[in-house]
């Protein structure tokens, strides 16, 4: 792998009892329980001795579970939580969060962007106060978007420069069909503001589950490890999600292979233990 220890910045886990994820169709693979228990294995196999625990669903309810979770699992570095940004107390909430059991493992905080109707959601004058309480509580913010919505992301990041922002699977560029433009150029204008940083993850189910290659997939990273480098790029298999088109391991692997061996450290490991101080 070219470094020893890795760190898995972006994965899921979800109980079909606990509630429903009503954002899996019907019929999908995805649609039973993903433990830590189906994890650990998997990612202590691939050399992985860290994680950061995602969330899937915007319900108050779900974060307190995930922190609860990492304070009883060891692989569990970091939690990237949710809360409505535009309550008017969102920072008491942010420190009603952090003073829970598990408290100490909220790194982040993200909201479901990417199902907003308004492309600049980003910008509305109550996300944005939302968005400079969460760098008041010295946490990370996460993009999870779709390519229209990278202009807002560049300006909201410009706006607050003292806040984080950590892109998700890259932006969700169109892999399957073979265009770069215009998400390259908007990606591009996101990273050149120093306070932002991506995930190289997700990208397998943005290809053809069924049929991607590593070279299909390498125009995208390439585009993404010239716009941050290596220091502001980390690795997540956006696990379960990632198991319709291809294993953890697989994952692991590929993402090795998009990289040169002097890249492997940063993106596998120091850059998601910098930047959500694992």
């Amino acid at each position: 792998m070219g470094t020893a220890v890795t760190v898995d910045a972006h994965h899921h886990v979800w109980d079909l009892s606990v509630r429903d994820q009503d954002w899996i169709a019907a019929g999908s693979p995805l649609r039973r329980d993903f433990t830590m228990d189906d994890l650990a294995p998997q990612a202590r196999a691939a050399g992985v001795d860290r994680t950061v625990l995602v969330q899937t669903v915007t319900v108050a309810e779900e974060t307190p579970e995930f922190l609860a979770l990492a304070a009883e699992h060891e692989l569990i570095a970091g939690v990237v939580g949710w809360t409505d940004l535009t309550r008017p107390d969102v920072a008491d909430e942010l420190a009603r969060l952090r003073a829970l059991p598990g408290g100490r493992y909220l790194k982040s905080v993200r909201h479901q962007v990417q199902s907003e109707p308004d492309p600049e959601w980003l910008l509305r004058q109550d996300v944005r106060r939302g968005l400079a309480a969460v760098a008041d509580a010295g946490l990370v913010y996460d993009l999870v978007v779709v390519p229209h919505q990278l202009a807002a992301c560049t300006r909201a990041a410009a706006a607050l420069p003292g806040l984080t922002f950590v892109l998700d699977h890259l932006g969700k560029p169109p892999i399957a069909s073979g265009a770069l433009e215009p998400w390259a150029s908007d990606v591009r204008a996101l990273a050149a503001l120093p306070n932002t940083v991506c995930k190289l993850s997700g990208m397998l189910t943005e290809a053809d589950p069924a049929s991607w290659t590593v070279e299909d997939l390498r125009p995208y990273a390439d585009t993404v490890l010239e716009a941050f480098g290596p220091d502001r790029l980390m690795f997540g298999s956006d696990w379960p999600v990632c198991t319709l088109a291809a294993a953890y391991g697989e994952v692991v692997d590929t993402t090795a292979r998009l990289l040169s061996p002097s890249e492997h450290a940063a993106v596998l490991d120091t850059t998601a233990v910098r930047v959500y101080d694992l």
